[in-house]
């Protein structure tokens, strides 16, 4: 299933991840596993936020994802199915049938 993961940075330890060089490798080291269709970063509720859309296999795989996270950046995340155009038109189309 595609999903939107949100990424909210507690900024003290994401300012720490940054002065000690460790936010990059935090990324790269899920988005390696996660292999990420689109990955944008901002700001959200004025925090450091990341938004990445990626397949997720197993709801299983949860933890191996937001774990980084919560651990090296105290981060508030958040997992959101989502579908692209195609998807919404096809799930239309079957609405329309009933």
């Amino acid at each position: 299933m595609r999903v939107l993961l949100t990424v909210q940075m507690d900024t003290e330890k994401a300012n720490k991840a940054i002065t000690g060089k460790t936010l990059a490798h935090t990324m790269k080291s899920v988005f390696e596993r996660i292999k990420p269709e689109a990955a944008y970063f901002g700001t959200k509720d004025g925090m450091r936020t990341a938004y990445v859309v990626f397949e997720l296999d197993e709801p299983s795989d949860i933890p191996t994802v937001a774990e980084p996270f919560f651990q090296d950046l105290g981060a508030k995340v958040t997992f959101m199915p989502v579908m692209n155009f195609d998807e919404v038109q096809a799930g239309l189309q079957k609405v329309g049938a009933s």
